[in-house]
């Protein structure tokens, strides 16, 4: 068993019904020098722009904040080098952590300057007709949404060569 990297050959036949979630550097808070921050973005528009099994991007936003600088900054990349044939999905994250006592009654929501701020970003940006998703990994608020998008991702075939 060892850690598999972006650029590992792995031998041996996949299963067809196998996907991979892979989770790249979150920038937003991340105390790291800038030259570590450039190398992720330039990783991250490679990445994007030229994983031929790429089917779904999920951009991960608090929803306590909303976007920040660095997520207006992703959007825009994926505006610009995401294929058209790969879905990107907004999740707005902790969404339970916007009212007291979170309950499987009362799930979370977020506040509608949030939601107007998230959407103003996604247009800004080239990217306002994607779907966004509230989340909560407390209460559960969303992960049905998630796990059929990942699904319609699994199913869906390309033959890379």
């Amino acid at each position: 068993e060892r850690e598999i990297k972006y650029g590992d050959e792995i031998k041996g036949e996949k299963d067809p019904d196998s996907f991979y979630i892979v989770d790249l550097p979150g920038f937003g808070f991340a105390k790291v020098p800038q030259q570590q921050r450039q190398e992720w973005s330039d990783f991250f528009k490679d990445y994007v722009a030229n994983r031929k099994n790429l089917k779904i991007l999920f951009h991960l936003v608090d929803a306590r904040h909303g976007p920040i600088d660095e997520d207006s900054r992703i959007m825009k990349q994926v505006g610009e080098t995401l294929p058209k044939n790969v879905k990107y999905v907004v999740v707005l994250t902790k969404a339970d952590k916007n009212v007291k006592g979170p309950s499987t009654k009362n799930s979370g929501k977020v506040a509608r300057g949030t939601l107007e701020s998230v959407r103003e970003t996604m247009k800004a940006n080239g990217v306002g007709n994607a779907p966004v998703l509230l989340s909560s990994a407390e209460t559960k608020l969303g992960r049905d949404d998630l796990w059929r998008y990942l699904r319609l991702a699994a199913e869906a075939r390309v033959d890379v060569k």
